[in-house]
Parts: structure tokens; C-alpha cells; sequence
């Protein structure tokens, strides 16, 4: 069994003023995707050196020495910590921290090389613990805005070339190679299950018509499951994004923008899934929840 999360921290120095680390105490996913980190690699390797000791001090046993004495001891599990910065400053950003062993990762959604969609995708392939090797993308899609028609150009391009990708993410894993699993901010709810109000939002960036369609393709054409709904069904929400105005948080005025899409073979070992809301609006440290899921690979 093994646990995947995603979970966009608005700022990576924010969140961890706001109480991440106080998170992380709790709830150490054996793969942990992050988006919007936000910060410069001198303001990151810190934050991740503590993650990255909150991860190992948990991965200790008690066991007993020669003279029967308990003591702590480590077992043998690496953590790795990667991340890809945004060539913009204060943009973008995704991280990705896991105590699997690494087989290979790759830096950045082939095709695309413009600053502004740096940062927004790692390809981390993990081993599991039966012996399985999977592919793991750690995605932040642009969020658009209806009233820059660029931003909303950079938005589609990179959808554009995002297909071609999990085309070859599919083939691959039909052919018996890597299952894979996208989990990311993709800043579209797919579907009026996915957002509070749906008709008073249909002209707005993140559920465009023709963004929804996109999420149908994915799934209908290229075979990747959302894994969350899949395990949910049809029911209204449960939403990963609140908006920090007025009382949206309070009355869950909210918004599906985070998910995990996996092949199919992948999809059918999913047992479960949290989305870990905070109990209040002071308690957030980030406007995202994170998404955890399990999967007994």
C-alpha cells in the first residue's frame, strides 16, 4: 500500500509560516507532490531539509542492541527531494518528495521551453515496494484569465502539448511498461459535480467549455482515470480549492482544481482517498487542501 498526495502550497515559505511542517508530523505520503512552491532554490533547499528530516525521523524503528536495550534505529529508505524552479521570478514552481526509491526523473513537459512554462512539470518514475516501477508527474497547469487573452493562449499551449505526452504515458504503459499517474493543480473543474456554482461560472477561467473539454479527452480518448471521482462517484464536490475572499472557505463555496489521473491499471488499485480541509479558515496553510490517495500497488 502506498499513498500519494498533491497539494498546491500557495508560496512554500507562506505555508510553512502558516503550520505545513505541523502538517507533515501527521502525514508523510510515500510520494508527495507539490505546486506553487514559489521561491528561489536558497529559500526551498531549507524548507525541504526539514520536510526531508520530518520524513526520516519517522521512518525510524525501535529495535533492541546486543544487551537487549531498546534503541532507535533507521531503516534503509532514501528520500529524495527534487524540484523545478519558474524561470519567472515568484511564479509557478512544482517539488516532488518521496521515500520510494528513484528510478529516474525528468525535468519540464517536452515540447515546451518558454520561461513561463518552466516549473510546471517533473516526471519522477519510483519503485514500489512490490517491485513495480510508475511514473509520477507533478503538474501545475496555468490558471488563465478571460480578460488577458495571453494568459489564456499560454494556458491552452500548454494543454496542446500536454496531450502528446500522456499519449505516450498511455502507450507505454499498454505495452506493459511504467503505469502512470498525474497529480497536480490542473485550475479546472471538470464538471458542475467539480464546482459550487457552476452556471454563475461558466464563462470563467477554470471552467471554460472549452477547458472541460480537455479533462473529457484525457479520459475519454487517452484512458486516464481521475482517480478521486472514480472512488466518490457522482456526488457534489468534495472541492480542493476555496477562494481567500469573503466567506467562500466558511460555506464551501469551492472548486475541484487538484486531482490524480492514472492509467487504468493503476486506477483499479485505488482503496481510497482524504482531502484534508482544515477545520477553520485560520487553520489553512495553504487555500488548496491536499489530496491524498491509496494505492495497493
Amino acid at each position: 500500500m502506498i499513498t500519494i498526495t498533491t497539494s498546491n502550497l500557495n508560496g512554500i515559505r507562506a505555508a510553512e509560516r502558516k503550520g505545513m511542517l505541523d502538517w507533515v508530523q501527521n502525514h508523510t505520503p510515500d510520494v508527495w507532490c507539490m505546486q506553487e512552491v514559489r521561491a528561489p532554490q536558497d529559500a526551498i533547499d531549507p524548507i525541504m531539509s526539514k520536510i526531508k528530516d520530518l520524513y526520516a525521523s519517522k521512518s525510524g524503528e525501535s529495535v533492541q542492541n546486543e544487551y537487549g536495550q531498546d534503541e532507535s534505529a533507521k531503516n534503509d529508505k532514501q528520500f529524495c527531494v527534487t524540484n523545478q524552479i519558474c524561470d519567472i521570478k515568484g511564479r509557478a514552481g512544482v517539488a516532488l518528495v518521496t521515500s520510494l526509491p528513484v528510478v529516474s526523473q525528468r525535468y519540464g513537459l517536452p515540447g515546451l521551453s518558454e520561461d513561463v512554462d518552466s516549473g510546471r512539470w517533473i516526471e519522477t518514475d519510483v519503485h514500489t515496494p512490490e517491485g513495480y516501477d510508475i511514473t509520477v508527474a507533478c503538474v501545475y497547469v496555468h490558471a488563465g484569465n478571460v480578460d488577458d487573452p495571453q494568459k489564456m493562449h499560454q494556458k491552452f499551449r500548454f494543454l496542446d502539448t500536454m496531450l502528446t505526452r500522456l499519449g505516450e504515458l498511455r502507450d507505454i504503459a499498454a505495452s506493459g511498461g511504467n503505469q502512470a499517474i498525474l497529480c497536480g493543480d490542473f485550475n479546472i473543474a471538470h464538471t458542475p459535480f467539480d464546482i459550487k456554482n457552476a452556471k454563475a461560472n461558466e464563462k470563467r477561467a477554470g471552467f471554460l467549455p472549452e477547458e472541460r473539454a480537455y479533462i473529457d479527452r484525457w479520459i475519454n480518448e487517452y484512458e486516464f482515470v481521475d482517480v478521486m471521482r472514480m472512488l466518490a462517484g457522482n456526488i457534489q464536490g468534495p472541492y480542493t480549492w476555496w477562494s481567500q475572499r469573503g466567506k467562500a472557505f466558511d460555506n464551501n463555496v469551492g472548486w475541484r482544481l487538484d486531482y490524480q489521473f492514472a492509467t487504468p491499471e493503476l486506477a483499479e488499485t485505488a482503496c481510497g482517498f482524504v482531502i484534508d480541509r482544515a477545520p477553520s479558515y485560520d487553520s489553512r496553510w495553504s487555500d488548496h487542501a491536499a489530496l491524498s490517495i491509496r494505492y495497493n500497488v
